[in-house]
């Protein structure tokens, strides 16, 4: 069975930023509905790829640290250092974007 984002804080963020995505998108489909420039248009794609991406980013990273708190005892989570682990794998994947 495939895990789920259990984290109630992580997924309303994600799906509020899904939401604002949206809007960006039927705003790019206005604009072009409306002869805009397509210079203007590729502006706002590039918005939305990049908010698309942080969302994919932030769903990644949240599934992570829960499947490692799900896997680990505190205390292996500590002696590991898992908090600064996660935030370079973070800024790893963000670069990749």
């Amino acid at each position: 069975m495939t895990a789920a984002l259990k984290n109630e804080e992580a997924r309303t963020d994600v799906i509020n930023r899904l939401r604002r995505a949206e809007g960006q998108i039927r705003g790019v489909q206005r604009m072009i509905e409306e002869g805009e420039s397509c210079l203007k248009i590729s502006q706002q794609f590039s918005a939305v790829r990049k908010a698309l991406d942080s969302t994919y980013l932030r769903m990644t990273m949240c599934f992570m640290e829960q499947e490692l708190h799900q896997c680990a005892t505190p205390e292996q989570l500590h002696t590991a250092n898992v908090e600064t682990m996660l935030r370079d794998m973070e800024n790893l994947l963000a670069r990749m974007g």
